[in-house]
C-alpha cells in the first residue's frame, strides 16, 4: 500500500495536493477506489480510500486512524563523516530504511569530500528528499531529517555520553557498547580514511565510548548499515519486537547455538 506523510490530516475527507498528488496520479497511476496510508505529525496512521481525483489533487476518505507502530523504540542518530561521490546518498537511504532517527553529516579530519557552503546546501536538499522517499518506501512513522553539516568537535560535544564511535584500531565490541542502551544512541562512523586517534579521544572525553565492528575493515558505506543493524537487533527492533531472550553480551541462544 502506498505511504505518504502530512503534518495534519483532516477527517473525514483529506485533500492531497502538490508533489504527493502528482505522485498518486501520474507516477503511481492510482484510481478512485484504491487505498493508501498517510502518517501525520503525531505518528498517527490513517488508512484511506481515494474518493475523487482532479487536476492536481486527490480527495481521500479516512477509513481508520490509529497509532503507527513502525518506529524503533530506540532513537539512533547517525553522525556520518562525509564520504566521496554519491556514497552519502546510499548511506542515507539505507539508514532510513533500517530505522535511523536523524542523520548528521560530519566534517572529520580525514574527509576527502569537503564541500563549500553552497555545495552542502544543495546536497542537504537532495539528502532530505532521499530520506523522505526512503521513509515512505519503508512505511516509517516519521521522515528522518538530515541535519546541517557539523565539525567533528561540535558533533562530539553534542552527542556527549550517548556517543559510540566505531574505530578500526580498537574498542569494545559494538554489542557490548550498546548492551545497556534503551532510549538513545549516537553512532559515529568514519569516512574512507576512518578517524584520527585525537577524534576518538574527543568522544571519550565527552563521555562516549569507542567500539569495534570486528577484525575485518568495512567500507565507509557498509559500516553504518552494519552498526545500525546490530543496534536495532540488540534493542529488539529487528525481527520479533522485544521477544528475543538476551544474554549479558546481547547474544541470543537458540538450540545451543549462538546467534549475534
Amino acid at each position: 500500500m502506498a505511504w505518504f506523510f502530512s503534518q495534519t490530516v483532516t477527517t473525514p475527507i483529506h485533500t492531497v495536493t502538490g508533489e504527493d498528488a502528482q505522485h498518486i496520479i501520474k507516477s503511481l497511476r492510482m484510481k478512485v477506489g484504491e487505498q493508501l496510508s498517510i502518517c501525520d505529525g503525531h505518528q498517527i496512521q490513517h488508512d484511506c480510500i481515494i474518493e475523487s481525483i482532479g487536476n492536481g489533487f486527490a480527495d481521500l476518505r479516512i477509513l481508520n486512524s490509529y497509532p503507527c507502530k513502525n518506529e524503533p523504540t530506540t532513537k539512533v542518530t547517525l553522525y556520518q563523516a562525509l564520504t566521496k561521490g554519491d556514497k552519502m546518498d546510499f548511506i542515507i537511504q539505507k539508514s532510513v530504511e533500517l530505522g535511523v532517527s536523524k542523520i548528521v553529516p560530519v566534517l572529520s579530519a580525514r574527509c576527502v569530500s569537503r564541500p563549500d557552503e553552497k555545495s552542502i546546501k544543495k546536497k542537504l536538499d537532495r539528502w532530505n528528499k532521499i530520506a523522505l522517499q526512503a521513509a515512505m518506501q519503508s512505511r516509517r512513522a516519521i521522515a528522518p531529517t538530515v541535519a546541517p553539516m557539523m565539525k567533528f568537535n561540535d558533533a562530539a560535544e553534542e552527542a556527549g555520553s550517548s556517543a559510540v564511535i566505531c574505530y578500526e584500531l580498537g574498542g569494545v565490541p559494538l554489542g557490548n557498547a550498546v548492551a545497556d542502551v534503551k532510549d538513545t544512541v549516537s553512532l559515529f562512523i568514519g569516512s574512507e580514511g576512518g578517524f584520527e586517534k585525537s577524534e576518538v579521544d574527543m568522544v571519550l572525553k565527552n563521555g562516549g565510548c569507542a567500539a569495534t565492528l570486528g577484525r575485518r575493515i568495512l567500507r565507509a558505506e557498509t559500516a553504518p548499515l552494519a552498526a545500525l543493524s546490530v543496534v536495532m537487533y540488540l534493542t529488539g527492533n529487528l525481527g520479533n519486537e522485544h521477544d528475543a531472550p538476551r544474554t549479558d553480551n546481547g547474544l541470543e541462544i537458540k538450540g545451543g547455538n549462538w546467534h549475534a
